[in-house]
């Protein structure tokens, strides 16, 4: 049984990366996924082109998530092209800049947390509000280890995530009686094209630091947000999944 038969989900950020894993792992999980990207748009008509060919229903919506209108106005699209339906939102748009704390300008700042915690408070108001007088439903919100673990050149990135973690806990706190669960997943470093010639040494340590014995895949991520969407994750909101290979566990002395 496909643990996610009759949900419709949106997923943001989700043409290429992480968003792109997430909205094929719903989409196999028996979701209907509306596929959003801000400017990527052949990109993410790949991934709805892939959900379609494996036999699943998929959008491309385009939307600035940084604009608070669009936010509600993405959600209105998704709940018309799927009469009336949305179960499951992943706000996993972000950027990652690298910009040291000293020479970090305000718009700099700006830039990475409304892209990264603005943008998630107004899709997560926009869906809840819809899925409180619906029934309820899901909403998962893509953070990072950096939440806890602040990296060089990521105070902005960092901080943002940090505030992710906490917005999830209050939205749950506030939308569980309206039968809304709101969780986080803080992925660790997770491979990518190009990776490993670009960071060798980053990459070569988070080797040697994790139990696991390898970076994280796209898929690894896709995986956590299917479970807590899913009913096997029916009591669980306001709780951060850390998948990181058991990076964290490691002692920092």
């Amino acid at each position: 049984m496909s643990l996610l038969e009759g949900q419709t989900a949106l997923v943001t950020g989700a043409s290429g990366g992480i968003g792109r894993a997430i909205a094929l792992r719903l989409a196999e999980q028996g979701a209907a996924v509306a596929v959003h990207c801000r400017t990527a748009v052949a990109a993410a008509g790949e991934v709805a082109a892939r959900i379609r060919e494996s036999g699943g229903e998929a959008v491309v919506l385009q939307a600035d998530l940084t604009d608070e209108e669009a936010c509600h106005r993405l959600v209105g699209q998704v709940t018309h092209w799927s009469g009336g339906r949305l179960t499951a939102l992943v706000n996993n748009a972000a950027v990652q800049p690298v910009q040291p704390l000293p020479g970090m300008t305000a718009a700099e700042w700006r830039t990475v947390v409304d892209t990264d915690l603005t943008s998630v408070f107004s899709c997560t108001q926009a869906a809840a509000d819809h899925m409180r007088a619906h029934g309820g439903g899901t909403i998962t919100h893509i953070a990072s280890i950096e939440a806890a673990r602040p990296a060089p050149g990521h105070a902005h990135y960092s901080a943002a995530k940090a505030a992710v973690v906490m917005h999830a806990r209050a939205a749950a706190l506030e939308y569980g009686p309206e039968g809304i669960r709101v969780n986080t997943v803080s992925p660790g470093l997770i491979d990518r094209e190009g990776l490993a010639g670009a960071w060798p040494d980053g990459v070569r340590r988070w080797l040697a630091a994790a139990p696991t014995g390898r970076l994280g895949r796209p898929e690894d991520v896709a995986d956590a947000c299917v479970f807590l969407a899913s009913p096997l994750a029916a009591w669980i909101t306001g709780h951060d999944l850390v998948v990181d290979g058991g990076v964290s566990a490691r002692p920092t002395w």
